[in-house]
């Protein structure tokens, strides 16, 4: 800019042009342009219609898309499922959250592992959920889904905790189902929490259904002999989230010979290996991906349990970190969220009776919530497995 341009001509030029300006908005209605004014029409009908309608109709449709209202998993209706009263609407599966973490042995925060999964589910919604790969909206099928909350666990003490959600687990279970020519009994899926809430879901299911084999999905084989990991301190260290499932096993909720891990890849001690053998239980690791493929590994998991009841727990820690860091033992060279999903929607038509998904700890995940969506994905395509294969209980 040349010096001729900031004379102090002009610049007075300047400033008298400025006050002739404002001299002329004071004559504008500036008020209107504080309403927001629509369009006569809108290209498309809120409910569905094939017709355009008016934007500025009197009342706007209503519906939610997971930003409104209280936050529920998939934005399902929420149910009083451990009320005391009787009347209380019926369902067939029940998302359960089991805010605990007191006897994770690394990194705690999963209690509020529940609520993380419940905000990484909230795109999902029961009228928009139809499927790309199978075509099915397994939300609008016969099965009535709603999310029961989260039972109520102390955190003071451990044993009292866990008899807390055992008897949680039960009191939603008991009710009678919706759909009783499917089954009498509602079917449960665990929003976690640590490893060791599967443990009173294994004893309440045992009620339902009998021992029943297990489908592991982890990075450890949470099957280490108590008085080797924690017992040695005492009885009551014995139990937590790497010997839950030795205990199933000494308590006969687990059937011998039929239950199986899948994505195991932390190192173990002398001994270990045996011990897990005597629990039941067969190892698929993680690498094994990379030489039978997807496929093969669908093919294992389904061949150990034949025509068995099944449980199905997912430690989010199968996953490799950079697709689940938040958790409490990440364990690298996991399988992607994409493998997992394809493995689960490869088990369709075992006879799920029951599944969780845990050890999601949100305080360490990204900022785009990487671990609780894929944990949100993973508890859907357990509940679609339901889904597609009703099961009969005891009761029925």
């Amino acid at each position: 800019m040349g010096p001729e341009l900031l004379g102090p001509a002009n610049a007075a030029f300047h400033l008298f042009n400025f006050f002739v300006l404002l001299y002329l908005l004071s004559f504008i209605n500036l008020s209107a342009s504080r309403e927001v004014v629509f369009p006569p029409i809108a290209a498309v009908h809120p409910n569905g219609g094939s017709y355009q309608v008016p934007l500025a109709e009197d009342d706007p449709t209503l519906e939610t898309w997971g930003i409104a209202g209280l936050t529920t998993f998939a934005n399902l209706p929420h149910v009083d499922c451990m009320s005391q009263e009787d009347k209380v609407p019926k369902y067939d599966v029940a998302f359960l959250g089991a805010p605990f973490d007191t006897l994770e042995l690394h990194l705690p925060g999963a209690r509020f592992g529940p609520s993380g999964i419940r905000e990484g589910s909230r795109r999902i919604v029961p009228g928009f959920a139809t499927s790309i790969y199978s075509g099915r909206n397994d939300f609008q099928s016969w099965a009535r889904a709603v999310d029961c909350g989260d039972a109520p666990l102390t955190f003071l003490d451990n044993t009292v905790a866990l008899k807390q959600l055992e008897s949680a687990h039960r009191s939603v279970s008991s009710r009678e189902a919706n759909a009783t020519e499917k089954s009498r009994t509602p079917r449960i899926i665990t929003l976690g929490g640590d490893h060791t809430t599967t443990l009173p879901a294994l004893r309440a299911t045992y009620q339902n259904w009998g021992p029943v084999s297990v489908i592991h999905f982890d990075s450890h084989i949470d099957t280490w002999d108590p008085s080797v990991l924690g017992g040695g301190i005492s009885h009551y260290a014995g139990v937590n989230h790497g010997t839950f499932l030795h205990i199933a096993h000494e308590e006969g909720l687990v059937l011998n010979g039929s239950s199986v891990h899948a994505g195991i890849r932390a190192p173990v001690r002398k001994g270990d290996l045996k011990n897990d053998r005597r629990c039941g239980f067969e190892i698929v690791t993680a690498r094994d991906i990379d030489r039978i493929g997807v496929q093969g590994v669908i093919e294992r998991l389904k061949e150990r349990v034949a025509e068995t009841l099944v449980y199905i727990s997912v430690d989010i820690d199968v996953l490799d970190p950079s697709y689940a860091p938040a958790t409490g033992t990440p364990e690298v060279g996991g399988w992607t969220s994409r493998e997992l999903l394809s493995i689960l929607d490869g088990l369709e038509g075992l006879k799920v009776i029951g599944a969780d998904v845990v050890e999601v700890a949100p305080i360490y995940d990204t900022r785009g919530e990487t671990t609780t969506l894929a944990a949100a994905e993973v508890a859907y395509s357990l509940f679609t497995l339901m889904v597609e294969t009703p099961v009969k209980s005891r009761r029925d």
